[in-house]
């Protein structure tokens, strides 16, 4: 294993991160993410904050989608680069439901990153000691393909989701 580069260290240090003293300093090893997929914005009341993108800034706005596997309702912002993803709470029992609490108004609460192979993108961070959040296996997310999320703590308090491309 190759020693940490300047940039792997005060990224160690800035972000805390427990796993990055592990990770190579190959270019080539370290390609992961693809493009941006989406940012995902929780928000309280998706309804109004659809009609804002739409007639405050122009955006064409999908329909509402529940998604009961994952707890939420989104709405996609298609955008010439990405989209955003608004979510809201499906039910008490959903993931984002504590996040709004803590965030009445709400806000950013994660990005999704995409990847040509989850599982293997899966192994490699696991093996980088990087958490995987819920048991490891993915599951089919708001684009029907695999998706994972990583630990917050892991990523300068991001949650990243991967998206299998």
């Amino acid at each position: 294993m190759r020693a940490l580069t300047p940039l792997q260290r005060l990224a160690g240090q800035a972000c805390g991160s427990h796993f990055l003293d592990r990770t190579t300093s190959d270019p080539q090893q370290t390609a992961m993410i693809g493009r941006l997929n989406h940012v995902a914005i929780v928000v309280p009341n998706l309804m109004a904050a659809s009609k804002l993108y739409r007639e405050a800034l122009g955006a064409r706005v999908s329909e509402p989608r529940a998604l009961p596997a994952h707890g939420v309702t989104v709405v996609f912002v298609e955008l010439p680069n990405t989209r955003i993803e608004l979510l809201a709470p499906l039910g008490d029992a959903s993931p984002v439901r504590g996040f709004l609490d803590r965030n009445p108004a709400g806000g950013m609460h994660h990005v999704c990153y995409e990847v040509d192979d989850i599982l293997a993108a899966r192994d490699r961070l696991r093996s980088e000691g990087a958490r995987v959040l819920g048991d490891g296996d993915p599951r089919l997310g708001a684009h029907d393909k695999p998706v994972l999320f990583l630990h917050p703590k892991d990523f300068c308090g991001t949650l990243i989701e991967l998206e299998q491309v």
